[in-house]
């Protein structure tokens, strides 16, 4: 096969070179050794492949789709430069996924854990406390080393956000967890449920608008990731209103962490919670939608290097490749005609999508329902 050139400064030390593109399908690697013959694809800033770390391949707004949908979720997140995918929950079974080259790299969670009647319907698998060590076990076995818990949702009884588990079961089920090679993540909107979650030794926290200074010091110690899906949170009014007439107390509730996001997700970003970007698409948000994130990350405050880090190069090494276009690396890249880091809207017209070593996608996706309000 011959070899493939792409020329232009490489994130992110940003230095220009001649980059190559070697071997077959299936086993394309980077090279910077000059390769006689090699035909120029694309010129320009050149970034490792794109990361949306929290969607939901196989899922809508109603539950599982079929698997004609969920190749189109795929190929959305695939145009828009997301050649790596952290599905965070879908009730269907994703994993053909992995046998298509021209999809992005999948890696799944199974399917969501929650008490009956204690999240969306028709997603998760409600279960018991005394259930979720087993259960545990089971998503660690079918997923791609996480699993993905409810950690807080409506109460009916209280009218407002609460914890879904007791400390004794989520201290069992991390313990499987990570027993069976899997790290745990969970969605929580506000603050009870946190220092449970935090405190049984989870790996991660989804959304996470209920963090307090004492709890962002120990995710910290712990090492304990975030990953805000900040265009999802700026759905939280909307949900206020559809449920405020209910249920009152949850819908200030929601006000009052919208209202208070920023500061929250900044604090914690300032005391050095890694934080990663992932658009919550797949269920009311569309696939495709991750130059969105990035800018928005960069509207609450992180520069534009670490909003471009937290979807690319740095989400990559936390997701277990760690490559980043070094020599002999997994040729997936993205080519944009401009420099993100000087415009991160640059992100949503990628030039060139190079998955495995092959040119897919298309031009110019645009930032749709992603692009950036006010905060």
């Amino acid at each position: 096969m011959t070899a493939m050139r792409f020329r232009g400064p490489v994130l992110p030390d940003g230095e220009p070179r001649d980059l190559y593109v070697v071997g077959g399908p299936g086993a394309a690697t980077v090279t910077y050794e000059p390769q006689p013959g090699a035909e120029l694809v694309a010129e320009g800033w050149i970034v490792p492949g794109l990361v949306d770390a929290h969607c939901h391949v196989g899922l809508d707004e109603h539950g599982g789709v079929t698997d004609a949908e969920a190749e189109q979720q795929a190929i959305a997140d695939r145009d828009a430069g997301a050649l790596l995918l952290r599905d965070c929950g879908s009730p269907v079974d994703t994993s053909w996924v992995h046998d298509r080259d021209d999809l992005p790299r999948l890696v799944r969670a199974g399917r969501h854990l929650a008490r009956p009647r204690r999240y969306i319907r028709n997603y998760a698998h409600e279960i018991e406390p005394q259930e979720l060590p087993a259960y545990v076990a089971q998503e660690a076995q079918r997923g791609d080393g996480w699993v993905k818990l409810v950690g807080d949702w409506i109460d009916r009884e209280s009218g407002d956000l609460a914890p879904l588990w007791p400390r004794d079961a989520l201290d069992a089920a991390m313990r499987v967890a990570h027993e069976h090679g899997a790290r745990v993540t969970a969605h929580v909107f506000g603050e009870a449920a946190l220092r449970d979650l935090i405190g049984s030794g989870i790996d991660c926290i989804e959304h996470g608008t209920g963090l307090s200074t004492d709890l962002v010091e120990e995710m910290v110690a712990n090492g304990v990731s975030l990953v805000p899906t900040a265009m999802q949170l700026r759905n939280f009014p909307k949900y206020a209103e559809q449920a405020g007439a209910k249920f009152p107390a949850y819908g200030e509730h929601m006000i009052d962490l919208h209202r208070r996001r920023r500061d929250t997700i900044m604090a914690a970003h300032e005391a050095g919670v890694p934080i990663y970007a992932g658009t919550d698409a797949g269920g009311v948000l569309p696939h495709g939608q991750i130059a969105g994130e990035v800018l928005e990350l960069a509207a609450y405050g992180l520069t534009a290097f670490e909003a471009l880090g937290a979807a690319s190069w740095r989400a990559r090494t936390w997701l277990g490749l760690d490559d980043n276009l070094a020599e002999g690396a997994t040729a997936d890249f993205v080519v944009y005609d401009a420099d993100p880091l000087g415009d991160l809207s640059v992100l949503a017209e990628p030039g060139c999508v190079v998955l495995r070593g092959r040119p897919v996608g298309r031009r110019g996706v645009g930032l749709g329902s992603g692009a950036v309000t006010d905060l």
